[in-house]
């Protein structure tokens, strides 16, 4: 199975880069499945329905989000009527959403997609390993599903590693999402699971984390507001993680760093034929 996990969404010009290239991208390497962290699509800030369904309609099986989740007060309201959609599992009890859920990938396999917001420099929620354990542990690889993701997402590197790790042998892919800039460290562990401390995002790289530069810099030099942060609207550059996943074992076999775009050097997986 083949599975591309595309980076945090930012604003239009994200949207519009995996509009325009994510079906070619599922057509040209096949990809069984599609997850794709979303929770800045809109202005920069949380999403809408009507963002979540149209990045579903050009392929994505899934949408995760993180901290920016709630920022359209909508997706308070939307959350509970779509399944493909998730929040941080690590919300209270009674937050309307789900934080995981078991979906049917293009190959007829069983995919279990987790999502979770760290605890370090984040928003003061449950223990983030001590949800996922009880994910991975009621459903295991192998057995209730053929396949684990998880986005593991955080501020601090070294946490996101730390599950990664924790993990390996676990889950087939564990991912790290929130700080828009891709890391080089794409691998297999040493138990198989795949892991990428963060996937980058989607987004105009010419730009401050997607965000036009000049009040960033402005708060920086000044230390006083002057404007709202505004997601940059220049070409993005589409930024991910692709895995190819043993069917038998449901671990990691190949993994890619993705990136389209006029940003970053770019990069595609070299997976070949099918096996």
């Amino acid at each position: 199975m083949r599975v591309l996990f595309l980076g945090d969404v930012v604003g239009r010009s994200g949207r519009t880069a995996v509009r325009i290239l994510l079906p070619g991208l599922i057509e040209r390497h096949g990809f069984d499945f599609v997850v794709v962290n979303a929770e800045n699509s809109a202005g920069g800030f949380g999403i809408t329905e009507e963002i979540f369904q149209s990045l579903i309609d050009c392929g994505a099986d899934c949408i995760t989000t993180g901290n920016h989740v709630w920022d359209q007060r909508e997706a308070l309201v939307f959350a509970d009527r779509h399944e493909r959609f998730l929040r941080p599992i690590n919300y209270p009890v009674g937050t309307p959403g789900r934080g995981s859920n078991l979906y049917i990938a293009r190959n007829g396999a069983r995919v279990l997609v987790i999502n979770v917001m760290g605890s370090l420099f984040m928003t003061a929620l449950e223990d983030p390993f001590a949800a996922v354990t009880r994910e991975v542990s009621a459903c295991v690889l192998g057995h209730g599903c053929d396949a684990v993701i998880v986005d593991m997402h955080a501020e601090a590197s070294s946490e996101k590693q730390t599950m990664g790790q924790y993990l390996d042998g676990k889950a087939s892919i564990v991912v790290g999402t929130h700080t828009h800039v891709p890391t080089a460290d794409q691998r297999i562990l040493r138990n198989g699971t795949a892991f990428m401390t963060d996937i980058g995002m989607c987004g105009d790289y010419d730009s401050i984390i997607g965000m036009e530069k000049d009040e960033p810099i402005r708060r920086a030099t000044t230390k006083i507001p002057q404007a709202r942060l505004a997601p940059a609207l220049g070409p993005a550059t589409l930024s991910g993680l692709a895995v190819e996943i043993d069917d038998d074992t449901g671990l990691a076999r190949k993994v890619a760093a993705v990136r389209i775009g006029p940003h970053l050097e770019p990069s595609e997986p070299d997976f070949g034929a099918k096996p």
